[in-house]
């Protein structure tokens, strides 16, 4: 698998983005020193689709193969692209609180840790549905790691659209987000432009 080895501090500057929305509570101190030549329509648009690439965790083919999904769906093509990002199992992870960051959920996943529906699921792009269960499995629950995730993301805000039962560590999609409760600073709109050039 490709990996990016930026530190995430410098990219979220590069993007001008609060490390924030990745669930790292680091501040940077730096700032970003541009000479003062204004972006072009196509630099801000790449900057938006970077940065959704980037909060997700997702490379370029499979983040083209999610436009070209949502494009096929009914309703506006940049929302559909968010909801189906926002459905992918690391980010219901992560946003469950079971995970303090993407990456780890992801990782979280990919060790075979996650149950969706009682069947193990090691697919971080692995798409979840409306009235899905998603919980640790039994083995790991008791486990430090897990105490530790907990203390940290316990006071986190879980999303209207899930049930979340963090004592054990298990959730329920209630339903797919719609694009006001996705707090994530992206303009849609922008990535939309960029790929129906």
């Amino acid at each position: 698998m490709a990996v990016n080895r930026v530190p995430v501090l410098k990219r979220c500057r590069s993007l001008g983005m609060d490390p924030v929305y990745l669930g790292i509570d680091k501040k940077s101190n730096r700032q970003l020193k541009r000479s003062n030549r204004k972006m072009s329509e196509y630099g801000l648009q790449l900057r938006e689709k970077q940065k959704a690439k980037f909060i997700y965790g997702v490379l370029e083919k499979p983040f083209r193969n999610y436009y070209v999904k949502a494009k096929q769906m009914k309703g506006m093509t940049g929302e559909n692209l968010m909801i189906i990002l926002e459905s992918r199992l690391d980010n219901v992870v992560f946003r469950m609180g079971f995970a303090r960051t993407r990456r780890e959920a992801r990782q979280i996943v990919d060790h075979k840790h996650v149950l969706v529906n009682g069947k193990q699921v090691n697919i971080p792009s692995f798409l979840v549905k409306a009235g899905d269960v998603i919980e640790i499995k039994e083995a790991k629950k008791g486990s430090q790691r897990y105490k530790d995730i907990v203390e940290v993301t316990g006071g986190r805000m879980v999303p209207d659209w899930m049930d979340v039962d963090i004592e054990n560590l298990k959730g329920t999609v209630k339903e797919l987000p719609l694009r006001e409760a996705i707090d994530v600073p992206v303009d849609e709109m922008l990535i939309v432009e960029l790929y129906s050039k």
